[in-house]
C-alpha cells in the first residue's frame, strides 16, 4: 500500500500535471484525515518524497472512499512536510508540496474524471503541476481505475 501511496505522489508531483484549474484548498486541514506515513532515507522515492505524507479528504472524497466510486467535488489532498528527528521524537518540519486531486467528470474528462495540481511549500500562488496530467499523473492512477476509482489512498476502518 505504501508503494502505491508513493507511486501516485510520484505521478502527482514529479512531473508538471494536467489542472492548472483546481483550486487550491482552504481549510483542508478540518477535513477528514485518511492516513499518514514517513518516508524514510533508503527508500528509491527518498530524494523527490522524503518527508512525513498526510491524505486528506472533504465529505464527498469520503463518500468515495466508502462506495469505491468518487463522486463530482470530491478532493483529496497530498501533505507532504520534511522531518525533523531529535530527541527520540519525529516532528513535522517545512511543507515540501501540497497535491490536490480534484474530481469533475466534465472538466478532467481525458484524466478519468480528475484534475491534479501540486503547490510548492504549500504556497497557492506556486503552482507546480500544470497541462501534462495525463501523460505523467494519470499514467500512474490508470491502472486504479477499476478498483478505487484512480486512488491509491484507502481509507482505514
Amino acid at each position: 500500500m505504501k508503494k502505491r501511496l508513493l507511486a501516485s505522489a510520484l505521478c502527482l508531483f514529479a512531473f508538471p500535471a494536467l489542472a492548472s484549474d483546481v483550486a487550491y484548498p482552504k481549510n483542508y486541514r478540518q477535513w477528514a484525515h485518511v492516513k499518514s506515513l514517513i518516508l524514510e532515507e533508503g527508500h528509491p522515492l527518498f530524494a523527490s518524497f522524503g518527508g512525513l505524507h498526510h491524505i486528506y479528504a472533504n465529505e464527498k472524497a469520503l463518500e468515495g472512499y466508502r462506495t469505491g466510486r468518487f463522486p463530482d467535488g470530491a478532493v483529496i489532498v497530498f501533505d507532504l512536510l520534511e522531518v525533523q528527528k531529535g530527541g527520540n521524537a519525529i516532528a513535522e518540519g517545512n511543507r515540501k508540496v501540497l497535491g490536490v486531486m480534484h474530481k469533475d467528470r466534465q472538466r478532467f474528462k481525458d484524466t478519468g474524471g480528475w484534475g491534479f495540481e501540486g503547490f510548492a511549500q504549500g504556497d497557492p500562488n506556486q503552482r507546480v503541476v500544470k497541462d501534462k496530467a495525463k501523460e505523467a499523473c494519470f499514467g500512474c492512477h490508470a491502472e486504479q481505475a477499476g478498483k478505487t476509482d484512480y486512488v491509491f489512498s484507502q481509507w482505514r476502518k
